[in-house]
This record gives structure tokens, C-alpha cells and sequence, in this order.
């Protein structure tokens, strides 16, 4: 008689890369590299642990990946991302309005939504800066609020040849003037009302500082217009002189500004780091290469944007309706 208790049970092992599905968001662009589920139920944190060199292989090769599909909540964000990368991030040095959600997550930068954002990567206005930044969307907006992005080494090919090396020769200055009640404070960007505090971050990072009275301090940092990324030792244009630069402002604000402030004055303002004036004209220049160069996709509920934040830059398209968008940097 056939005894069915005598049937050894074989266990059935399902690759990590099984588990899941890639594919390109759009044939015609290489990133970013779609990963979706192959089945329902899977926990993505375990995947990304398991699997950790598989996505730091691939976010070397395409920049950018795309994980949409999984079952995923916010309260998920932060551990995904400890997966893979460890220690979160603080947003130190802040140059946007962003809130706390929770640990080290954050709300994407909080400017007015009829504002668009320039493409840029994240923190290349400092001399440290996170290596890998991650985007969840929690809700998408009603309309536009795309997450552009584009790639670094792309644009360092098409900066004219003039502008590029007059960048690398010079680097940039970053001027910034707070407590004037015209940008964020030095309290909310150095995350301290102590003063030593932000003398000695600055100190410590090679930031010149300057108390111009009691709440109004300036800063002047030089930093490089390029790097050389550590893995793939490609070079990529890197840095934010021209979301910094007067130019940027809208025209009625820009004359308003510089009918009460100097140049040194202003907000926020970059030149070429030997402090001479960077021209209207090379902002103008560089601004529509990322544009030319800037892919979009349309966000949803639940995607999360990985990028290797000195191979892509990103920004932020105007949007209707209400739009929520997590960020973490590591």
C-alpha cells in the first residue's frame, strides 16, 4: 500500500532575480531600469537585503531604477533603504524647505507647485554629499509633478568645451546671505539656533563665514563644477551654479531684488569661484542642455525612484492637485 506519510517534502528555492521581472521604462532612453514583482507577496525588504549586490551592480550600470508594483507603504520606505545602504542620511546644510516625516525620511523640497524645480544633484552645492538618493511616491499629483531626470555624464559631454573648462579651472562659488527674511534662516539650514554650533560646521567643512550683524549671516563656499565618479571613474558635471545664480529668479522679482540688494547681497547667488560674475548667458546655456537632455515619467502611487546621485540629476515638473513625495539619502 502506497503510504503518503513516506513522501519527502522538497523544498522548491526561487532565485532572488526570479522574483522579480526588468524592463526599460522607454526603449529609447537606457535608465531608468524598471524592476517590478513577478509575483504578489513579496517582501521587498528581505529582496533587498538578499539581493543587495544585484541592485548596486545594476544602479551602476543604468544610474536610475525604477521599482513600481510592489505592495509597498511608507513605513517601508526607510527599512527598504536601510537595506541596501545602511545608515540614512540627516539633511544637513540645507538648501530647500523640507519637513521631517519620520527617522531620516523627507518630504520632497516644498516649493510652490506652479514652481519648477531645475534638474540637479542633490547636495553638489557642498563638498560632501549623499552618494545615492531615493524618491517614494505616496500620492501622485492631478497633474504633472513628474520627477525628471537626466544623466550627469551626458551633460558634462555637452557643456560647450569654453564653459566646461573655464568651470574646471575656476570651480564655483556659492554666496548665501540668511536671516533677512528673504530665504530660509540659519536656524532652519545649519538645524541649530546655536551660533558656534554653525561656525564650527563651517569651519569643519570649508565654509567662510561672516556675521553682517546680529542675525544676518553670509557664507561663500568654493566647490568644484565636476567629479570624477569613485566606482566608474566617469566624469560627470556636478554641481549647482545654476539653480543658484540670479538669473534664475523671475524677472519682476530679480529687478526688485537688485533695486534694494547688491550682488553679495542677494539670498543666494553663484560665481565663478575666483568671484567674478558668471554670465547670464552660460546659465542659460547649461540650463537648456538639461532640458534637452531631461527625461520624464509619469509617477505612481507606490513607484520608488532609486538614483546614483552623481550619475543622474533630478527636479521637480509644476503640478495641480495634491502631490506627496518621500525622500531618503545615503
Amino acid at each position: 500500500m502506497f503510504d503518503i506519510k513516506s513522501i519527502k517534502r522538497k523544498s522548491i528555492v526561487i532565485e532572488g532575480e526570479d522574483l522579480i521581472k526588468t524592463e526599460l521604462l522607454n526603449p529609447h532612453k537606457r535608465s531608468p531600469l524598471v524592476i517590478k514583482p513577478n509575483m504578489a507577496g513579496i517582501n521587498l525588504i528581505n529582496w533587498a537585503t538578499n539581493y543587495r549586490d544585484w541592485i548596486d551592480k545594476n544602479l551602476l550600470e543604468y544610474g536610475a531604477l525604477l521599482l513600481r508594483d510592489f505592495a509597498i507603504k511608507p513605513t517601508t520606505f526607510e527599512p527598504f533603504i536601510r537595506a541596501i545602504a545602511g545608515e540614512l542620511l540627516d539633511y544637513s546644510y540645507r538648501s530647500t524647505p523640507r519637513t521631517l516625516v519620520n527617522g531620516k525620511i523627507y518630504t520632497s523640497t516644498e516649493y510652490p507647485p506652479q514652481q519648477f524645480i531645475p534638474l540637479h544633484n542633490e547636495m553638489s552645492y557642498a563638498r560632501y554629499w549623499a552618494s545615492k538618493i531615493w524618491f517614494y511616491c505616496v500620492q501622485p499629483a492631478k497633474e504633472g509633478g513628474e520627477t525628471p531626470i537626466a544623466d550627469s555624464r551626458q551633460i558634462f559631454k555637452l557643456i560647450p568645451t569654453k564653459i566646461r573648462e573655464k568651470f574646471i579651472a575656476k570651480q564655483v562659488m556659492y554666496v548665501r546671505n540668511y536671516g533677512q527674511g528673504l530665504d530660509l534662516d540659519w536656524q532652519t539650514v545649519f538645524q541649530t539656533d546655536n551660533k558656534q554650533v554653525v561656525e564650527d560646521y563651517c569651519d569643519q567643512v570649508g565654509i567662510d563665514w561672516q556675521w553682517l550683524n546680529e542675525n544676518h549671516l553670509r557664507t561663500r563656499q568654493v566647490c568644484p563644477a565636476i567629479t570624477t565618479h569613485p566606482i566608474t571613474k566617469e566624469v560627470v558635471w556636478f554641481n549647482q551654479a545654476h539653480l543658484f545664480h540670479v538669473s534664475m529668479l523671475p524677472n519682476n522679482l530679480r529687478e526688485s531684488l537688485l533695486s534694494l540688494l547688491p550682488l553679495d547681497d542677494l539670498p543666494r547667488n553663484s560665481f565663478y569661484g575666483d568671484g567674478t560674475v558668471i554670465e547670464d548667458g552660460v546659465i542659460e546655456e547649461i540650463n537648456n542642455i538639461y532640458l534637452q537632455e531631461m527625461f520624464t515619467f509619469p509617477w505612481q502611487a507606490g513607484d520608488i525612484l532609486m538614483l546614483d546621485n552623481l550619475l543622474f540629476a533630478h527636479g521637480r515638473n509644476p503640478f495641480l492637485g495634491t502631490r506627496k513625495v518621500l525622500v531618503g539619502m545615503a
